[in-house]
C-alpha cells in the first residue's frame, strides 16, 4: 500500500521560513517523481515543486521559485520542502503526492499559516 505522510506545518509570520517533510513507503521511492502540491483557502490545488528521484530534476511554480526547495533522501524515502521568504499567499493545505504533473497517490496535508 502507497502511503505518504507529510510533516512539518504550523503558522509563521510573514519572511518566516519552514520545512515540509514528507516520508513515503509502499513503492520504489528512488524509481519514481514526487512532489509539493498546495490548495489555498478558497482555490484549487496547484502544483509547487516536483522533483525526478531517479535524476535529480526539479520542477518549480513560478510564484516559489528562489524561494523554496525541493529535494530528497532516497535512503529515507523522504521529499522535503524548504520554504523560504513567506508571504501570506503562501498560506494553503501542502500536500505530498507520488507523480508530477499529476499524481496518483497523495498524502494527507499539512497545514501552513502565514501571517502578516
Amino acid at each position: 500500500e502507497v502511503q505518504l505522510v507529510e510533516s512539518g506545518g504550523g503558522l509563521v509570520q510573514t519572511g518566516g521560513s519552514l520545512r515540509l517533510s514528507c516520508v513515503a513507503s509502499g513503492f520504489t521511492f528512488d524509481d519514481h517523481v514526487v512532489g509539493w502540491f498546495r490548495q489555498p483557502p478558497g482555490k484549487e490545488r496547484e502544483g509547487v515543486a516536483c522533483i525526478s528521484s531517479i535524476d535529480g530534476a526539479t520542477y518549480y511554480a513560478d510564484s516559489v521559485k528562489g524561494r523554496f526547495t525541493i529535494s530528497t533522501d532516497n535512503a529515507k524515502n523522504t521529499v522535503y520542502l524548504q520554504m523560504n521568504t513567506l508571504n501570506p499567499e503562501d498560506t494553503a493545505v501542502y500536500y505530498c503526492a507520488r507523480h508530477c504533473p499529476v499524481p496518483d497517490h497523495w498524502g494527507q496535508g499539512t497545514q501552513v499559516t502565514v501571517s502578516s
